[in-house]
């Protein structure tokens, strides 16, 4: 059965050896038949976490920033993987801003 499969890289450089690391993981999901989107997630204007905590009870985005279109991805996808630089033994700040 084919998988819905979405591939996050929160690498700065295009061609670096996270975005090459997510490029061999495309050509093997794509070889076992699933459809696979890519997101290169410093296309992508997200703003921090202001900790206000609306989303928690309203599930509603007080932000306005481009994590709309992103989110609606996350949940139509089977397989969500993250893919990311390791900058002073943690994932590089992108990833972060993305994940709070």
């Amino acid at each position: 059965m084919s998988k819905q499969v979405l591939i996050i890289s929160s690498s700065p450089r295009r061609g670096g050896n996270s975005d090459l690391l997510c490029d061999r993981f495309i050509a093997g999901a794509l070889e076992a038949g699933h459809k696979v989107e890519k997101i290169f997630l410093p296309d992508y204007k997200i703003n921090y976490c202001l900790g206000c905590g609306v989303c928690n009870s309203s599930h509603v985005r007080v932000q306005k920033d481009d994590m709309k279109p992103l989110l609606e991805k996350m949940v139509k996808a089977d397989v969500i993987v993250l893919a990311t630089p390791v900058y002073f033994y943690s994932m590089d700040g992108q990833l972060k801003t993305f994940i709070d």
